[in-house]
């Protein structure tokens, strides 16, 4: 008999079909079953037709953390549709927008966005069904829960079936420009992000290790809690992982980032592994292992993830000082390319801010197409070849710029800028767009930013250019102190980053501000710190 293809639909029926009765996702005081995560996403999906919408048909999960959201994506691909991503941060003109460039056809939604949704449906006809999970449930929408009820067969499957070129969307996050959509063949994906590893069944057809339940045995099963949106990649890539290996997802049951609520999920629910993005994270759960020294002891937990920010070396052995049994991975990828570096650090294990293993297909190129030799000191752009998107939804002329063809291989180059040493580790310097050009040198904010957050005073920090009539630009830092310290000077802070990096790139000016307003993914809105920036210090 033929094995399935590469669907996550297919390889998830398999693994709820080995395990039931196992919780498949825990927020909270609400539980879900494989058996019950299974049934539900057959009966969404079964909905999905019946609303009207066919093969490859684009579904917004436009949902807070929750087990619906992964019973929305499940679903989407038992019908052999496209799930994507909404940020549920944008407002009305972004949702608008979003929704008619991804050509939505079903929208998710959590009740409490109805009415930000409510004056947009006039504008998206396209949209043949918005269904409803939560409390009130408005009358032009359809229920979740009621549909998710409906009885269906098992395994649910559309006239047309499902397909390892089956796409899926993860739409970029906006801030320097609108979204876009990242299109993802389902068989590009699994290979890139290599889930199969995961897999602890032999499955025939699946590329699975040679002894897979030998493998479950000696691992155990995992426990994965999520910390991050589900609404973006890290937290959603992540927790396909877990998935496929038949694990458990733990989503926090408060939907506002709490350090201690989330230290004691960890142990409450023996999480072995919890996933965050950098130090929008990691800063506050460092202070709350610091505040209550002994408190939490962690004992299941074998590994923390981040990926998408930068988490400093200084923040990981604080965390490794008081959690010295677990291992810290850093990985280093985009929404265009997963697994372009990493790093891992334990206790004794020393790894720089930024710096990162290559994968073997890794390579950086000069503005001009030449690739950059290892120990050149010579800064180029991050290439990463092998299984890759198709491109950009709609949009040519982006697909071509991000995705080249150099030395007869297509590159996905999302635009993230490094130096190479001779050991072939990477010295990830920050993403082009937001460079500062300032008297001909340029500077990345990213690697000012890290140097700031070292000074004690310092809880969080952004760098952004404002205009200068000498320079072109002036290096200008907007902080965020930390608990009870008082503001450094100019003069301080100038010879704090002097200390570490070249003379041009420390700040000549500083504004304070309260929160420098980092998103849940951890990533700033450089342009709107530009303006407050300009604002608070009158330039």
């Amino acid at each position: 008999m033929a094995g399935p293809v590469w669907n996550f639909a297919d390889v998830w029926e398999l693994v709820g079909a080995e395990q039931g009765e196992r919780l498949a996702v825990i927020q909270g005081d609400k539980t879900l079953t494989w058996a019950e995560f299974d049934a539900r996403s057959d009966a969404l999906a079964q909905a999905f037709v019946v609303a009207g919408a066919g093969r490859q048909a684009k579904v917004g999960c436009y949902l807070a953390n929750c087990a619906e959201y992964m019973i929305a994506t499940f679903a989407a691909f038992k019908a052999g549709m496209v799930p994507f991503n909404v940020n549920y941060r944008y407002g009305s003109e972004e949702l608008a927008y979003l929704f008619d460039n991804a050509d939505a056809e079903i929208v998710v939604f959590d009740a409490e966005y109805a009415e930000r949704i409510d004056p947009l449906r006039a504008r998206l006809p396209g949209v043949k069904a918005w269904i409803s999970h939560g409390e009130p449930t408005p009358g032009w929408a359809l229920d979740l829960a009621a549909l998710a009820a409906q009885p269906a067969p098992h395994p649910y499957r559309a006239p047309w079936g499902r397909s390892g070129e089956d796409e899926m969307f993860i739409y970029t996050g906006g801030t320097t420009g609108m979204p876009k959509g990242v299109m993802w063949r389902q068989e590009d994906l699994f290979a890139a992000s290599r889930f199969y590893e995961n897999i602890p069944l032999n499955i025939p057809g699946l590329k699975t290790p040679q002894d897979a339940p030998g493998r479950a045995a000696k691992y155990g099963r995992g426990v994965l809690l999520i910390a991050s949106p589900l609404m973006h990649a890290t937290a959603l890539i992540s927790a396909f992982t877990a998935l496929c290996g038949g694990d458990a997802l733990v989503l926090l049951p408060s939907r506002r980032f709490n350090a201690a609520e989330l230290l004691d999920e960890v142990e409450r629910c023996a999480v072995t592994r919890f996933v965050g993005v950098g130090m929008p994270f990691f800063t506050p759960i460092l202070e709350a292992l610091d505040a209550h020294p002994g408190r939490w002891a962690c004992p299941a937990l074998r590994a923390i993830g981040s990926s998408g920010a930068m988490w400093s070396y200084e923040n990981k052995q604080g965390l490794l000082r008081h959690l010295p049994h677990i291992s810290l991975s850093d990985s280093y990828g985009a929404s265009e390319a997963f697994g372009m570096g990493q790093s891992i650090s334990t206790a004794g294990g020393e790894v720089e801010t930024a710096k990162f293993v290559i994968g073997e297909d890794v390579a950086l190129f000069t503005e001009d197409g030449r690739r950059v030799e290892p120990g050149s000191g010579e800064r180029g752009r991050i290439a990463l070849a092998g299984p890759m998107p198709q491109g950009y939804y709609k949009d040519p002329e982006k697909t071509a710029r991000t995705f080249p063809t150099l030395e007869g291989r297509r590159w996905s180059m999302p635009g993230d800028w490094a130096t190479v040493e001779e050991d072939g580790s990477l010295n990830v310097l920050g993403r082009g767009s937001q460079c500062i050009n300032t008297g001909g040198e340029k500077v990345f904010p990213e690697e000012v930013e890290e140097a700031l957050k070292r000074h004690g005073a310092i809880r969080d920090a952004a760098v952004v250019g404002l205009p200068d009539p000498r320079f072109g630009e002036t290096i200008t830092a907007v902080v965020e102190l930390s608990a009870g310290a008082e503001a450094p000077g100019v003069d301080e802070l100038k010879a704090w980053v002097r200390g570490q990096l070249a003379d041009y790139k420390a700040p000549r000016r500083v504004l304070v501000v309260e929160s420098v307003g980092r998103s849940p993914n951890g990533k700033l809105d450089y342009g709107a710190l530009k303006k407050v920036a300009a604002e608070g210090l009158g330039a």
